[in-house]
């Protein structure tokens, strides 16, 4: 890392930075580039593994790591944190994509290709969490980007992330498509000991075909089940977040229930699900999506979201039922049946109806 970057660090830890996040890396040429919002400039790196090609990774130094919630938002957390912003998960249907526009990138492959990372996350995040004021409220990760995207096996900062939190006893809570925060398993045992933490894994089809069309660089669904038993084995309570429903793509009652099925023999502690929704720019780059890959998808998509970002309400209620085997909407999705999100079940799913022992808490979604 540039003197820039870590510069204002104690030397020792500037050195442990270098050896664990850079040790035996190939990292392309650096250049320098100043980001709107951030303070120091950027220094900007690439690596020479395939998953990474033509991906560039800006290394910035945050002033906070704590993101506050608004009031007005319909989540039961009011604090969050993002060590990465853009996601190479490539999904064409992420609602975080328009944040990548307060950076002068764009929200179709500036987001995918143009990562963000705060490499200071850990530090500046330990600090925050030493201040009195802070009344130990619940941490939320994964709520805007996936902290376990490809690039986290790089730079490896949700294990420093995890101990901080467990050292100041905060509960918390991760959503994630990916099987690498298996990699954390032992830290994260270790925050479960002093403080509440929760997993989801975001799981919205098995099909392969489908799969490799909607998120086309993420892990393999099957190696995300496996996390989903590997946590509950170990005392983590983790569940599957079935997210998003998108009607005629992920809905097939067949599609749906082996995923039921396959969380229940995971000892999933809940399932939920959410019906796409389309705000801003998502709604283009989703459409165009569907004219490239599922025309026939198109007239119907029109139709249901004709009103707006959300799928109509009779749609909603559809896949609602998906998920929770015909049973009324519930306060998780607004108690009318409106509303875009389908909240983790209370009273089993699948064909055997197994109980659920624990929900985790709903948190903002990834997809």
């Amino acid at each position: 890392m540039g003197s820039h970057v870590i510069g204002t660090l104690p030397p020792t830890l500037c050195a442990n930075i270098r050896s664990v996040r850079w040790n035996g890396l190939q990292v392309g040429a650096e250049e320098s580039q100043t980001l709107p919002g951030y303070r120091d400039p950027a220094v900007v790196r690439t690596f020479a593994a395939p998953e990474a090609l033509d991906t560039r990774f800006y290394e910035v130094r945050a002033r906070s790591v704590l993101n506050r919630v608004p009031k007005s938002s319909r989540v039961p957390f009011r604090w969050t944190i993002n060590p990465y912003r853009g996601c190479s998960h490539a999904c064409a249907f992420c609602f975080a994509r328009p944040t990548h526009t307060y950076l002068d990138l764009n929200a179709r492959e500036d987001f995918e290709r143009e990562i963000v990372v705060k490499v200071n996350a850990p530090e500046v995040l330990r600090t925050e969490l030493a201040r009195p004021s802070w009344e130990r409220e619940h941490v939320a990760l994964g709520t805007n980007t996936d902290p376990y995207q490809w690039v986290e096996g790089r730079y490896r900062l949700m294990p420093d992330i995890w101990e901080a939190l467990g050292d100041s006893r905060t509960p918390c809570s991760i959503l994630t498509k990916s099987p690498l925060l298996l990699r954390d398993l032992d830290v994260m045992l270790r925050v479960r000991e002093r403080a509440d933490l929760t997993a989801n894994l975001s799981i919205p089809t098995l099909d392969e075909r489908t799969w490799r069309r909607t998120e086309p660089r993420t892990p393999n669904p099957n190696a995300r089940f496996e996390a989903v038993a590997a946590l509950n084995r170990a005392g983590i309570p983790t569940g599957v977040l079935v997210a998003p429903l998108m009607p005629g793509v992920n809905d097939s009652p067949e599609q749906v229930e082996a995923i039921l099925e396959r969380a229940a023999e995971a000892g999933a502690v809940g399932v939920g699900g959410i019906a796409l929704h389309l705000r801003g720019e998502v709604r283009e780059i989703f459409f165009d999506w569907l004219r490239s890959e599922r025309p026939d998808l198109v007239a119907r998509y029109e139709s249901l979201y004709r009103r707006g970002a959300y799928a109509a309400p009779e749609e909603r209620r559809r896949l609602a039922r998906l998920i929770r085997g015909g049973r009324p909407p519930s306060r998780f999705d607004g108690g009318d049946g409106g509303a875009e999100d389908v909240g983790p079940s209370g009273d089993g799913w699948g064909r055997d109806r197994r109980p659920v022992a624990h929900r985790p808490p709903p948190q903002a979604k990834l997809f």
